[in-house]
Order: C-alpha cells, then structure tokens, then sequence
C-alpha cells in the first residue's frame, strides 16, 4: 500500500493547475492570431506631376547658299575675331538695341575705362554681347536692322557650317576681284583655301565699311578704296572676360573659339547654353546700375 506523502500530492496539484491554465487561455491566443488583422498600408505619396513642357518652337525654314551669301554680305570682310563676336551675338538679338544704346551712351569710354564701366553698371548681357560694346558703329548696325540680326542669328544657331562656307564664299569672291588684299590694318592669308583676314596687332581692330555690291562683283571703271577702315579699336587685356583674350576661326572645321574652346551654341541648346570662357566675368544680380555721366553718342 502506497504511503500518502504531502509534498507528492502538492506537485500534482500544480501540475494540474498549470495545465488547465493552457488549456483555458489557448484557444483565447489562437483566436486573437486568427482575428488580428492589421491595417492598410499608408496610400503611396501623391507624385508631382512634372511640369508642362513648352513645345520646342522649330527653326526657321533653311536659307539657300544664295540667300546665306547676300545675309552674311555685310559682315563676310571684318577681321576674324570681329566677325566670331559678331555672329555670336546675332544669337542674342532680343539683347542688341538695349546694347546700342549703351555703347551710345558711353562713346566717349575706351580702352580700359569703357571695360571699368561694363562692370561698376553690372550690365546683364550675354558677354557675346558685351564684348561688342567698343564697337557702337556694329552694335548699330544690327541694331537698326533687327530683322537682319535676328535672321543671321536663326542662321548661325541651325546653320552654322553653311554660314562659314558663305562667309569664305564672299571672301573668295572679294579677293578674285581685287578688292580684298593685306594692308595696314590685316593681313590677308590662304589657310588651304579658306581666306582668313587676321588683324596685324591683334588687339587693335578696324571696322571695315564697303559696299556688298561693288566688292563682289568685278571691277568697275571709276571705283577708287573699295574698303575703308575706321578708327582703332583698342581691346586688350581688359576685355578678356568677353572673349578677346584670344578669338579665331577653325574654318575646316566649321567652328570659331573663345580661350581655346569652341563656341556650341544651337537651336536645341539655346535656352541654357552658356560659354566657358577661361577668364569670364560674372555679373551680379540684375538690374543694369548707371554710374557715368551719360554721353549721347551718334547713332
């Protein structure tokens, strides 16, 4: 017969206890595991919507060689780095009356005192621009005729090597006749077959005036200078930060260059092109400030 001990008794007790515990709260956790369902998650973030695009404004339609040849007639005889400045800056041509008119204003400036005034006014344009600012007879030009400017500029974005082949084109033509020779104020040289007209020193440049019509053509009874030049331009160190440190053509290349680099300016780029010049000038937040008696300069 089996003894009766407390302590066994107690074990057993507990034991039992325990397990009617699992037993009761078991189903109670299977239930709440079955039950719990979690909730949604976050709706994904609302995507801003990119903004609209502006449709992209097509080119102007092609210029034939002929039509190239009489847009470039004007402009085909200045010096090399006059003409890269000029045909650049005709990409600008919304900025070409405001610049004349300033270039007007300060006529009387030159040399390192206009380049001291283009930066105390905090002048805004592109320096394609500014670097024609010595040159008011220019600026007037293009100024007067906008129409001109602006379609040398469409020209010059979407077709540049065509107008480099009608600015040769006329060069060719002006030196077959006659016309176009070195004399004191450029040197006039075959650079395998493309005419370049490079100044003798290259920071005085002279603005050539001539008549389309009669350097173009054959020689006529009765002509005398056929090209005139006016007075020096002195653009020296000063105006390095506006790409006349040193600017030239690659013609077979179909390029000019400011600081070694070409000039990339196209139709596609033109909203945000800007050129790496080596010395270039940044000017402050706008507006244009005028610090200089004015000087009212022909036009």
């Amino acid at each position: 017969m089996r003894s009766y001990t407390p302590a066994g008794n107690h074990k057993n007790f507990v034991s039992l206890a325990l397990s009617f515990v699992v037993l009761v709260l078991l189903p109670f956790s299977v239930a709440a595991q079955e039950q719990y369902n979690p909730p949604p998650p976050p709706p994904a973030p609302t995507a801003t919507p990119p903004p609209a695009q502006t449709p992209t404004q097509a080119p102007a339609p092609p210029l034939d060689p002929k039509q190239l040849d009489n847009l470039v007639a004007r402009v085909a005889l200045y010096p090399d780095p006059l003409l890269a400045q000029v045909l650049s800056a005709s990409t600008y041509w919304n900025e070409i009356p405001d610049a004349a008119d300033w270039a007007n204003e300060h006529s009387n400036l030159h040399g390192d005192a206009l380049a001291d005034a283009i930066r105390q006014d905090n002048v805004q344009w592109d320096p394609s621009v500014i670097a024609l600012l010595p040159f008011p007879s220019v600026l007037n030009m293009m100024a007067q005729d906008s129409n001109w400017t602006e379609q040398l500029g469409n020209a010059v974005l979407s077709q540049r090597a065509d107008v480099m082949d009608a600015v040769q084109r006329q060069r060719n033509l002006a030196y077959k006749y006659g016309y176009l020779r070195t004399n004191p104020y450029d040197s006039v040289e075959d650079s395998n077959g493309d005419v370049e007209i490079l100044p003798v020193n290259p920071a005085y440049i002279y603005v050539p005036t001539y008549d389309p019509y009669v350097v173009f053509g054959p020689a006529r009874p009765g002509i005398g200078i056929a090209i005139r030049f006016g007075p020096a331009v002195v653009v020296g160190g000063a105006f390095a930060p506006w790409g006349w440190a040193h600017p030239y053509f690659g013609w077979g290349a179909h390029a000019w260059f400011f600081d070694d680099v070409p000039w990339g300016r196209t139709w596609v780029n033109r909203g945000y092109y800007a050129h790496p010049y080596e010395h270039g000038w940044h000017h402050g937040p706008g507006p244009r400030v005028e610090r200089h008696d004015i000087h009212r300069g022909r036009r």
